[in-house]
């Protein structure tokens, strides 16, 4: 058996209910490490151009890799993937929690689906054994009682289940999915994806752990991350506040967004901040596997209309943002109430709150009136709008609901009469609670990100704009100068093609970012250590940052199949605007330093600077020529 992995990838044919098992070499392991890199793989190997995301063609891959599943801080982290119903392009979308370690222990390091069920089902994957049931008595329940129901039906309480509610059923176009009720994987479509194949869940079980080449090495490791983990001062503060500690932050810098993107500043910033969640409705810190960091929040408001139950988790800086600042909504409760209905539902709650966004601007430009939302006053700091809102959509109730269940570019397109300026998505991806006209690399990030607008592409600017301990944490990639937040040049550009390697290293690791450098306990250099001891290779963090860039070139490839070019690497126009007040009043992104760092970037990465086609050379330096018959007719 393979050190670290499996060896065994799971394909599943649900319209065939045939199922096989796939033992591919250790090369093959090497090259794409799971995750990010094997979603990649698969779904450019076995998807045609062209096709529908919601049709039984479009191809599924639930990835783990070759280190997820052992016991050591923030390397639980999978990946689901596939054609996204949200931008009609490269879906990703990564998870913690436990669902990843446990398809491990169950025999299998990813799942490959394709087909449609003939009827609501579920996976049933236990000690290297696969069975398709039946899910029809789960269908149309939400999150907490389809997973409590799949339980009692395999008779196995600590099953771990990824699974869709109503709006994957219903195939709104941001649904996600969840295990253990609150680790999402959040963006791009994928619980829609599920719905179209009348596949419920994926429930785990098994007891076969990943072997570990170097025990000794890999204990000293993991020992040593924990004690980093408690002495790292961002590290604590994580787990003091979760990411809920970038409300202040962000708001401080005036870059927190408000009134869908007008402004940077919220005046109700600290009642909705993670101060103010840790002394009122905080319940419990609560983590991942193995994690020592426990960044993520359980909120419990005991009575009131929002009632809430830590079932579900908490919101984190995102929601906060989505649900709270960029709605102008200030009552802590509510937000808590919309993130628990988001994770019951399995709605995406960064998509959702831009669609109510949206929505609340066309109703205050007189695009959409009392006759569209049922009587409900859709104005911008109206929590029973934001909450009724997200009933609408995940159930695409009325009008108004199954329209922004569309996403906002689509709802825009249809509704017309000028909204589509109040539409803030990119590639059709609604736009991340962070704002790049006050750190550019984010502007960046959001356009260059196949998946359209994500935070997570690549570490923020911020950390990197002085001298100081973070700015050498990058050292080792041969990044020595601080640049600052709003440049746009030369060097911006330098350190964000560096640090997308990184952070698309991680996708296909399973690393989370709240534990890993640049920013987090773990140095670079050390992560190649955790790799070593692990699988027993003899790596580099040279090797490593290849694979991150082969992901990301995978991933471009893609797009390119599917029509996506230069084009569709911009911002919305709001961001090229003046942000309307706070500290950078005034300030916007300029429009023609971006579109000479677009080119920079296109050069450096060693793609065609007119489309970002990646040349013969860079695919053959990459070991990924096989792509060159994908791109015949692009360059």
């Amino acid at each position: 058996m393979p050190n670290g992995y499996n060896g065994k990838i799971l394909q599943v044919d649900l319209s065939n209910m045939k199922m096989k098992v796939e033992e591919p070499d250790e090369v093959f392991y090497r090259t794409y490490l799971g995750g990010g890199g094997i979603a990649s793989y698969y779904l450019l190997k076995g998807l045609k151009p062209g096709i529908d995301p919601f049709s039984p063609d479009n191809v599924l891959v639930f990835a783990s890799s070759v280190i997820s599943g052992v016991p050591i801080a923030g390397m639980t982290r999978y990946t689901v993937a596939a054609k996204s119903p949200l931008t009609g392009g490269f879906g990703e979308a990564e998870a913690g929690g436990f669902w990843g370690p446990e398809l491990k222990s169950a025999g299998f390091d990813a799942l490959v689906i394709t087909g449609k069920a003939a009827k609501p089902s579920y996976l049933w994957i236990h000690e290297g054994k696969v069975e398709l049931r039946s899910a029809e008595k789960a269908w149309g329940l939400e999150s907490g009682p389809a997973q409590e129901k799949i339980r009692e039906e395999v008779k196995e309480k600590r099953a771990r289940v990824a699974i869709i509610g109503p709006a994957g059923e219903k195939l709104v176009r941001f649904a996600c999915v969840v295990n253990e009720l609150k680790h999402a994987n959040g963006r791009t479509g994928m619980g829609a994806v599920m719905g179209s194949k009348n596949l419920k869940a994926i429930a785990v079980r098994g007891n076969n752990k990943p072997e570990v080449k170097d025990v000794e090495k890999f204990l000293d490791l993991a020992k040593s991350l924990t004690e980093q983990i408690n002495t790292h001062g961002p590290n604590k503060v994580l787990r003091k506040m979760g990411t809920a500690n970038l409300v202040m932050a962000l708001n401080t810098q005036g870059i927190l967004p408000t009134r869908n993107f007008h402004a940077g500043v919220f005046e109700g910033a600290e009642k909705i901040s993670g101060e103010k969640m840790t002394e009122t409705i905080l319940r419990a810190e609560e983590g991942c596997y193995a994690c020592a960091v426990r960044c993520k929040r359980a909120v419990e408001v005991a009575e009131g209309p929002y009632a809430t139950t830590p079932l579900y988790g908490g919101p984190e800086y995102e929601t906060l943002g989505s649900l709270g600042s960029l709605l102008c909504i200030d009552d802590l409760a509510a937000i808590a109430k919309g993130n628990e209905l988001c994770n019951r539902y399995t709605l995406d709650t960064i998509s959702a709150g831009v669609a109510i966004g949206f929505a609340m601007e066309c109703y205050e430009n007189g695009i959409l009136t009392k006759e569209d939302t049922e009587g409900v006053e859709f104005r911008f700091g109206n929590a029973d709008a934001m909450i009724k809102g997200l009933e609408w959509i995940a159930f695409r109730k009325n009008r108004l609901g199954d329209l922004l269940a569309e996403g906002v570019k689509i709802a825009a397109e249809k509704i017309g009469k000028g909204s589509g300026k109040y539409a803030l998505h990119i590639k059709g991806q609604e736009l991340p609670m962070h704002d790049p006209r006050g750190k550019t690399g984010q502007g960046l990030s959001f356009a260059l990100s196949p998946t359209g607008a994500d935070h997570v592409e690549a570490p923020h600017d911020t950390p990197f704009a002085a001298p100081g301990p973070m700015l050498g944490r990058i050292a080792p990639l041969g990044l020595l100068e601080a640049v600052p937040t709003r440049d746009l040049g030369p060097k911006k550009v330098r350190n964000y093609t560096y640090l997308q390697f990184v952070w698309s290293l991680y996708n296909s690791l399973g690393v989370c970012n709240f534990v890993a450098g640049p920013v987090w306990a773990l140095p670079l250099n050390k992560l190649v250590d955790v790799v070593s001891a692990i699988t027993g290779w003899e790596t580099s963090l040279w090797e490593l940052l290849k694979a991150g860039e082969r992901t990301v070139t995978m991933a471009r490839v893609f797009n390119l199949r599917e029509g996506f070019g230069r084009k569709d690497d911009t911002l919305p126009d709001r961001l090229f605007e003046p942000l309307e007040s706070g500290p950078l009043q005034g300030k916007g992104i300029d429009r023609q330093e971006f579109q000479e760092a677009l080119t920079l970037y296109y050069e450096a990465m060693g793609w065609d600077p007119k489309d970002g086609v990646p040349t013969a050379g860079k695919l053959a330096e990459l070991n990924l020529s096989w792509l060159d018959e994908y791109l015949k007719d692009k360059r």
